[in-house]
Formats: structure tokens, sequence, C-alpha cells
């Protein structure tokens, strides 16, 4: 396997959300996706960080008060993140992709602009390494 890009769930097919974006609209897409992090894009499709149910809870305790009126005024960019998860770039190799996979549920993928063009879950990987260790299952 010499290519990231079998792995590859492209940008039209992943959730995401806009730097623009408020904690509330945040809150909606998170909740219709079901996951539990997500990753953020500018309107040029570069990625920007990663939020996730954790960085949402803690803003709306400390940011809103839990109250959904001042969710809808702040943006998304002003939360505290916790961690961003670091993209790899589409030319990146299966080590660099695994090492990045080893400490994050899904490794963004970028291409040498910096463009958001998909993710690549750590379960994927998971099902590709059993499969190739058990192949008669």
């Amino acid at each position: 396997m010499n290519s990231i890009l079998f792995f590859l769930t492209p940008k039209a097919m992943c959730a995401y959300l806009y730097d623009d974006y408020t904690i509330r609209q945040a809150l909606e897409k998170m909740e219709s996706a079901g996951y539990a992090a997500i990753p953020i894009l500018n309107h040029h499709g570069e990625y920007r960080g990663t939020l996730t149910e954790g960085d949402l809870l803690w803003a709306m305790k400390n940011m809103c008060y839990m109250d959904m009126r001042q969710a809808e005024a702040r943006r998304i960019m002003e939360i505290s993140r916790r961690k961003d998860n670091v993209p790899v770039r589409i030319t990146a190799s299966m080590h660099d992709l695994i090492e990045r996979a080893s400490h994050q549920n899904f490794v963004p993928v970028v291409d040498d602009y910096g463009a958001f063009i998909g993710l690549i879950t750590r379960k994927a990987i998971i099902k590709y390494c059993y499969d190739q260790l058990f192949p008669e299952d």
C-alpha cells in the first residue's frame, strides 16, 4: 500500500463546519451528523482545526451560560479548543498517516495549498489492517 488515497473519505462525503458558524449552528450540525469531532474549514476550503463535543460543552458553560440566544451570537473560532487534529498532506507516507491516526480518531488530508480534500478515519485503517491479517473472515 503506497498511497493514503485508498483510505480517503472525500470532502463531498464529510461533515464539516465553516469557521464563521455560530456555536448554535455547530451544535445543530454536529447533532445531525452524529460525530463527536468535526473539521473546521474556511470558505476557501482550507482546514482551520477540529471542534469537539467537549469544546462545545465548555463553550456553552463559559461563554453562553447555557443560553441558546447567546450561542447564536458567538462564533466557533472564539472557542478554546483542547486540540486540533493535525492534518497530513496528500503525499504523506503510510508511516506518517498511522502515526497521526494513533493520536486522533480522524486525520484531515490537505493538498499542497492547505485545502481540505477529505479525511481518513482510524476505523478505516484498522479495518484494512484486520483484513490483511485475517483475510478469511
